[in-house]
């Protein structure tokens, strides 16, 4: 019989891998809704490196993601657990020279491909370069984001009916409406996956973090924002933007301030800009990130301990996945959002109303977020190391 065991060392098991690691070895299908920071992508990264037999130019597993960075982040995670199983594997998105895939795919087919929709299925379906025919292991990461967008959803399915029908289907996110879900088990042989939805019929708690708004107006989110990174004790901290202009706009305003700030946002910005700079920050070269929703879901660097929402999220849902940055796997975390005054657009119709949006969070949660105070105890933020 041949038995493969991965090790690995961790100070704390999440309750989501506790329940999802053994029936995922065993091959069920999963469903999972948890908060971030709970160790999703171990779940399927280990479960999956536990299962598959690696053989030369065969793609066992596809990890499709919403997300360049999310991606690449993915396929370096099986690359780390990958070590010594015999398992290749790599990234496929858009941004670069489909070409620079071609010539990936022409020397050896990896065991496992973790890619963005639209390449992927480019590859398979319109240029018939990759071979999915023997696929055991389709895996959906921030699945909602995936299946809501029509196109991007038309791309999975395209690349699901690919792969054979038989094969282990896991999905995992930190939101999943339940208009989503009946959408997620028809991707599933069984039609009866194991389903696992952590805080679905409570109010949500996300352990460790901090969490505090202040109202002004938006001439005075600069002056804030500084004040803020003067007086609090951050080992990296992510703000977050509602477009790529006032990415570009506030990382100069950064820099000009002596602060060690990178932008991340999408287009026109290339893809090996955006990889570039997110290795460069998940490196600690810098110590500020200030980015767009690009970089909301899923991307996990362990030294993130403060965001800031220097313009706040239109969706409620959007607010768990920005601040869930920080505060991740059983560290400390602070998260500000600035709340500015309802903005209304030539019309006369209302285009944005932070406060609602902030009302809506604060029904979420079991506790509810308050003002900023005056000054914060980093004790309360701030984890051991640095």
């Amino acid at each position: 019989m041949n038995t493969k065991v991965i090790i690995l060392t961790v100070s704390i098991i999440t309750i989501v891998q506790y329940e999802c690691i053994p029936q995922a070895i065993l091959g069920a299908d999963i469903i999972c809704q948890a908060q971030s920071g709970m160790g999703k992508t171990a779940v399927f990264v280990l479960s999956t490196l536990q299962q598959i037999t690696p053989v030369e130019g065969v793609c066992s597993c596809i990890v499709l993601v919403h997300t360049r960075e999310l991606a690449f982040q993915i396929e370096k995670e099986f690359q780390r657990f990958a070590k010594g199983t015999g398992c290749t594997c790599e990234v496929f998105y858009g941004g670069v020279n489909i070409k620079q895939d071609f010539a990936k795919l022409a020397v050896a087919v990896p065991n496992i491909i973790v890619g963005t929709p639209g390449r992927i299925r480019d590859l398979i379906v319109e240029r018939k370069k990759l071979d999915v025919s023997k696929v055991k292991h389709f895996i959906l990461d921030e699945c909602d984001e995936l299946l809501t967008e029509l196109k991007m959803r038309q791309d999975v399915q395209d690349i699901f009916k690919s792969t054979p029908v038989e094969k282990q289907v896991m999905m995992f996110s930190a939101t999943l409406d339940k208009e989503i879900r009946p959408l997620c088990r028809k991707f599933c042989l069984s039609g009866s996956p194991m389903e696992i939805f952590l805080d679905d019929n409570s109010k949500l708690t996300l352990h460790g973090l901090m969490q505090y708004y202040v109202k002004l107006d938006e001439n005075q989110k600069t002056k804030k924002l500084m004040d803020i990174l003067d007086q609090v004790d951050f080992n990296q901290v992510v703000i977050f933007v509602s477009n790529k202009d006032r990415a570009f706009q506030l990382n100069k305003l950064l820099e000009d301030n002596n602060f060690p700030s990178v932008c991340i946002h999408g287009n026109p910005m290339k893809q090996e800009q955006r990889i570039e700079r997110f290795t460069a920050f998940k490196a600690f070269k810098y110590r500020v990130l200030v980015a767009t929703d690009l970089f909301g879901r899923g991307v996990d660097i362990e030294k993130i301990n403060v965001v800031i929402n220097y313009d706040f999220t239109d969706d409620p849902d959007q607010y768990l996945h920005r601040v869930g940055r920080a505060g991740r796997f059983g560290t400390k975390g602070l998260a500000i959002s600035f709340i500015a005054p309802p903005v209304t657009g030539k019309d006369g119709e209302e285009v944005q109303n932070d406060q609602k949006i902030l009302d809506i969070v604060q029904s979420r949660f079991s506790c509810q977020v308050p003002p900023l105070p005056n000054s914060i105890d980093a004790a309360s933020y701030q984890s051991a190391y640095k």
